[in-house]
């Protein structure tokens, strides 16, 4: 009997994870396949990282966290938003949580009422529209396609915005394309929400630290709606730290305090000895973070430079991130054998089943004739992974 709540019946399964669970499924039956579907980097924790947890261990940093984070990392938080991006955010507007994701949601739940709109930037990392779902609000999409950069304008923002408007979602370097908004698109923007006081900004930075297009701009910067901006990071990207689960939050105090109470009775705090390990990374140098850029740009190139060559992809060059968001709608209508590519679902699994390449459909990020394709991975990997790709897509007639 399927008594299931309606706000889960309406969710979406993720199709990131899904994509990931099926190559490894097939990886457990034998079949090499290269999964260029994770959005995590290939690297490993830096040492020292790993040294100030061993040492919380044996510290005996082993009982509960306060729910806001301790506070020595809400202070090498505070520390870093001077340090790198001059702004000053103090320890008791930042919330340490288990992830970005859970961030997030922490800024949706406290933000959103029943029936309030969301805009939301297409494509779109896929959980956004579904942690609106979650919070009772309706998702307003903007599209921007490759002729873009995949970056909506300042006009098409005020074009969507309505007297229910609460809350801007933005993600700047990109998920899923790798999108880097500067200083005057982040100012434009930041000027029509000034004009709307009631509007609240949740930036999404978790990738700031992979940015090839120079220094990492926030909206946050801006004094017109600096008040009105959650800005949201963490340490999973840019210290290869995935699996430790921390993320953190600035804003207003008062935002600030509301998150705390909502995680206080969903979580509490995150764990203690992450925590610790995380405070080592925020404040320790970034030599560690510059040689994962360094590697990742090289791979950007290799696989645009592959890409480009392919016949019918139509494929941008991403300034973040370590995705590329090609356009592969050419396909649809091609077959191979009696198989059919009506749309970017067919594709990827098509990728998979043929060239036994991971891959994750545009649709799942609001952009249904596009697919990404991570490469946080080995050189190697990318260069026999596209390889495959080609000689798959060259069978579709």
């Amino acid at each position: 009997m399927d008594k299931v709540s309606n706000r889960i019946k309406l969710l979406a399964d993720s199709q990131t994870l899904a994509m990931s669970q099926k190559s490894k499924d097939m990886q457990a039956e034998g079949i090499d396949v290269i999964n260029l579907s994770v959005g995590e980097p290939d690297f490993f924790t830096p040492p020292h990282v790993k040294e100030a947890a061993k040492k919380a261990i044996d510290d005996n940093f082993s009982f509960y966290a306060p729910v806001p984070g301790y506070p020595d990392l809400r202070k090498a938080i505070s520390e870093k938003f001077k340090k790198e991006n001059g702004m000053d955010y103090k320890p008791e507007q930042i919330i340490v949580s288990n992830g970005a994701k859970h961030s997030i949601a922490n800024a949706l739940m406290c933000l959103v009422d029943d029936g309030d709109e969301v805009i939301v930037l297409s494509p779109y990392w896929v959980s956004y529209v579904e942690l609106v779902k979650l919070a009772g609000g309706k998702n307003v999409v903007v599209e921007a396609g490759i002729d873009k950069d995949f970056k909506a304008s300042a006009e098409q923002i005020e074009a969507a915005i309505s007297p229910k408007t609460k809350v801007l979602m933005l993600c700047s370097p990109s998920n899923p394309t790798g999108s880097v908004y500067s200083k005057e698109e982040l100012k434009a923007i930041a000027d029509v929400l000034a004009k709307h006081p009631d509007i609240f900004v949740i930036s999404d930075e978790i990738y700031e630290h992979i940015n090839y297009a120079g220094k990492h701009e926030s909206i946050a910067q801006f004094e017109n709606v600096r008040d009105r901006v959650v800005v949201i990071n963490g340490v999973s990207k840019g210290y290869a730290m995935t699996g430790w689960r921390i993320g953190y939050l600035a804003a207003p105090l008062w935002i600030a305090k509301a998150c705390n109470k909502l995680q206080g009775q969903f979580t509490s705090g995150a764990s203690s000895i992450a925590q610790k390990a995380s405070v080592a990374a925020l404040s320790g140098d970034n030599s560690y973070t510059e040689e994962m850029k360094v590697a990742f740009e090289r791979r950007r190139n290799l696989m645009i430079d592959k890409l480009e060559k392919i016949q019918g992809i139509c494929v941008n060059k991403p300034q973040g991130a370590f995705y590329v968001f090609p356009d592969i709608s050419y396909y649809f209508g091609k077959s191979f054998g009696d198989r059919k590519i009506k749309d970017s679902g067919d594709f990827c699994f098509y990728i998979l089943e043929e060239a036994h390449v991971a891959c994750v459909p545009g649709a799942a990020f609001g952009a249904p004739n596009y697919a990404r394709l991570s490469y946080a991975t080995s050189d190697e990997k990318l260069t026999e992974a596209l390889n495959r790709i080609e000689k798959a897509l060259a069978k579709l007639k």
